[in-house]
């Protein structure tokens, strides 16, 4: 039972680093089990809630709860059948949290508009899963009426948190080398969309769940310097096409990202190994069809493009025993 419960924590200690250095921000108590409130439907006297997070959403007026289920996997536990349950279970937990007062007095806060989903956090401990984890997903066959209109469930597996995981370390090794400036001259970064502006510009810091799940996250950041700021995209795709890096150049212009003095840096993981000669080769041919504007390309040119080293988290669970003691 030892063992277990110290394997189980694993998920929690690297959920706690990992998304505090997204600046999320944790609510109340942690492995807490609140009543069911439809317990004949459920077939359950109470829910669990691992762990939640909550950061200030950029677009609306509202905070995001992430009520999350934390789990610790070796490879060969890794299966539809098992996901999809935890899946079940987790919606199950949102519908009643929606309208559980013991939940909402545990976790929420009362001066603000909360909008509550569902995490479902699969770390695999042994670092021996080596199968499509989308794959897995698109496999299950999960009952998921439980799940309120207005909210969701995110699942991120191995390979998400591997990938979340290594641009958390870069991101403190970047601090640590002076890179980057201390967590409260940085922020993740929103445009003002077509449709949607950023009305919570300076209080929403945090990278959301539909950024982390995105093709990139884009980290902000100001200079000692008051007129000069810095932008790092950390770039999850491969790098295989020049369109790939044509529609992100596109898109950091269109987002006037490049506006004033600027520095910007794109970090890769795990790439194409002719990723970088085709990112040059966009970087031509976005110049050439802005009339080789040379204000364009020399902000272009300007651009770092490097790759990241890849690191790999791992627990002894005697190690978390002894500490637990």
């Amino acid at each position: 039972m030892a063992e277990t419960a110290n394997i189980a924590r694993m998920a929690e200690i690297l959920s706690s680093s990992l998304f505090g250095d997204f600046l999320w921000q944790r609510t109340g108590p942690t492995n807490q089990n609140w009543p069911c409130e439809d317990q004949e439907k459920h077939n359950a006297k109470t829910h669990p809630s691992d762990v939640v997070f909550y950061y200030d959403n950029p677009y609306t007026l509202a905070r995001t709860y992430v009520n999350c289920d934390l789990k610790s996997y070796a490879s060969g536990s890794i299966k539809p059948g098992r996901i999809g349950a935890a899946v079940e279970s987790l919606a199950r937990s949102l519908s009643c949290a929606e309208k559980s007062a013991a939940w909402q007095k545990l976790f929420l806060h009362d001066y603000v508009t909360a909008e509550i989903c569902g995490l479902l956090f699969v770390y695999n401990h042994d670092g021996e899963y080596d199968r499509g984890f989308r794959q897995l997903l698109e496999d299950m066959e999960p009952k998921l009426d439980d799940i309120p209109k207005r909210s969701k469930i995110v699942v991120l597996g191995p390979d998400d948190i591997f990938w979340l995981n290594n641009v958390r370390y870069e991101i403190v090794q970047m601090r640590g080398k002076g890179i980057l400036p201390a967590a409260s001259s940085c922020k993740f970064y929103y445009p003002h969309l077509s449709r949607k502006k950023n009305v919570q510009l300076d209080k929403a810091r945090a990278a959301t769940l539909e950024m982390l799940t995105s093709p990139w996250i884009i980290l902000s950041y100001q200079h000692e310097h008051p007129e000069r700021k810095g932008y790092v995209i950390f770039y999850r795709r491969r790098g295989e096409f020049v369109e790939e890096f044509l529609y992100l150049i596109d898109y950091l212009m269109h987002y006037q990202v490049f506006v004033g003095n600027t520095d910007v840096k794109i970090k890769t993981l795990v790439t194409d190994p002719s990723a970088a000669a085709l990112f040059k080769k966009a970087i031509d041919e976005y110049s050439e069809e802005c009339e080789n504007s040379d204000d364009i390309r020399s902000r272009l040119t300007a651009i770092e493009y490097s790759q990241i080293g890849q690191v790999m988290t791992r627990f002894s669970d005697i190690e978390i025993g002894m500490d637990n003691g």
